[in-house]
């Protein structure tokens, strides 16, 4: 059925222009592009059957493109499945994720790959790309059958949640990518240094009495693998960049011309460490102005839904990812959507398991700093659609005729509340739940459907 966006403000991330005008789509692709107010009169060449959807005072976006989720199926679905996460995500205005391959079994095999593409395929809320295992089993042992996975539709490899450990086995991986002509996606931490972590190691880990994840932990990780891929050519991702020691590490390679990337989460931009504190930190702002803030005082101190790898850090290292964002070092936002269920997190606080939800409110907290004052409306949209299709080789996400309709429509004056009972991912665990935030994707198309709509 036609479907015609009326009177928005159109986003173009390549040409970095704003302009109104509407959007007509037919047969999964856009049909026609009107510059300018469409009168409510004007005549339209449509059919009958045409659903008008007016986005007056909303901007159309090309639909935002997320390199890295945890779908969690197969093996957990109790905490997620290919059809809950990308419901969540098209809630997100996300019409293309790449989901990481810690699941149970570990996407190490042609069947798993196949079934998470059959899944995708089948649920219909947007296109799911699957990274597979690097090793079997993530084990970090022995090397998957990567040329197979790649040509069962795996976009790249990862041990996502544990590095490999062994410098040898890494350099092999290194070796495969590179003749496969794929990314590896680094989860880059030195296990011995984090051990037993709780939290980010500082001060608040000290006021609490939690172990802590020193920041070396996760910049030693980045170091060797920047050597490694330098040493055979390859390409490296570095996922969910925490630290501000680990943006420095990657300016520097890409300066001397390492063909590395790097990706930021929300979360790592927008909360801190502090949050851990909850109403125990009495120098938080007391207000939550919708748009304007996060206020970590409305949730109790050790809340394990703020558990998240790598750990939030320190407001400085939060400075540091958002202007590694800013200035190229890191290329994209990444949610790091991480779904766990009620039985893993309602423990004690280092022994929770580590993940935040993100998905659907990423927008928000990535509008937030729009608000602020701190990145502009269309860095943001060209972080969350251009850059990250530019990663995976898809080119430009642009609105024009032709182009698959993969769009999100966005009220950036919508005020509403993150509730438990209305997200649409079986993963509760955000420490967002009871903030006010305003911005959100109201309508979603994938491939011409629209796959979530604001009531």
């Amino acid at each position: 059925m036609p479907t015609l966006l009326t009177n928005g403000t159109i986003i173009d991330p390549d040409t970095r222009q704003m302009s109104i005008g509407s959007i007509l789509v037919d047969n999964g692709v856009v049909t026609a592009r009107f510059d300018g107010l469409l009168p409510a009169d004007a005549t339209v060449r449509t059919a009958p059957d045409t659903t008008v959807v007016d986005a007056t005072h909303k901007l159309i976006s090309p639909g935002f493109i997320d390199p890295h989720v945890h779908l969690r199926e197969p093996g957990e679905e109790h905490k997620e499945t290919i059809a809950t996460g990308t419901r969540a995500a098209a809630a997100g205005g996300y019409t293309v994720v790449a989901c990481m391959p810690n699941t149970r079994p570990a996407s190490d095999s042609v069947a798993v790959v196949q079934h998470i593409r059959t899944a995708a395929r089948r649920a219909g809320f947007a296109e799911v790309l699957p990274i597979a295992a690097a090793t079997i089993g993530r084990a970090g042992k022995e090397l998957s059958p990567m040329r197979e996975l790649v040509d069962a539709g795996a976009i790249g490899f990862s041990d996502d949640g544990v590095p490999v450990s062994d410098p040898a086995v890494m350099r092999n991986v290194f070796e495969y990518v590179k003749m496969l002509a794929v990314p590896y996606f680094g989860h880059c931490e030195e296990m011995t240094l984090s051990n037993g972590w709780g939290m980010h190691e500082g001060a608040v880990s000290n006021r609490l009495g939690l172990p802590g994840y020193p920041s070396a932990a996760e910049e030693v990780g980045i170091a060797r693998d920047i050597a490694l891929a330098e040493l055979t050519n390859s390409r490296l991702h570095v996922c969910h960049v925490s630290t501000a020691g680990g943006v420095a590490l990657i300016r520097a390679a890409k300066a001397r011309g390492v063909n590395v990337t790097g990706e930021a989460s929300p979360h790592h931009m927008t909360l801190s460490d502090r949050w851990v504190l909850g109403w125990l930190d009495e120098h938080a702002d007391a207000r939550n102005e919708p748009g304007m803030s996060l206020n970590p005082t409305t949730r109790p101190p050790y809340d394990t839904s703020t558990r998240v790898s790598p750990p939030l850090r320190s407001e400085a290292d939060c400075v540091a990812v958002l202007q590694g964002l800013l200035d190229g070092t890191l290329d994209f936002v990444a949610t790091d959507h991480a779904p766990h269920s009620r039985v893993d997190k309602e423990v004690e606080y280092r022994l929770a398991m580590a993940g935040i939800t993100g998905i659907e409110t990423a927008l928000a907290s990535m509008l937030m700093l729009v608000n602020q004052g701190r990145i502009s409306l269309m860095d943001l949209i060209v972080r969350m659609t251009d850059a990250p299709a530019a990663f995976l080789g898809r080119g430009t996400t642009a609105l024009r005729v032709g182009a698959r309709a993969d769009i999100t429509v966005i009220d950036p004056q919508l005020v509403w509340t993150v509730e438990a009972s209305k997200l649409f991912s079986l993963g509760k665990n955000t420490p967002l739940l009871g903030q006010k935030m305003r911005g959100k994707a109201v309508l979603t198309m994938y491939k011409g459907n629209i796959t979530h709509q604001e009531a």
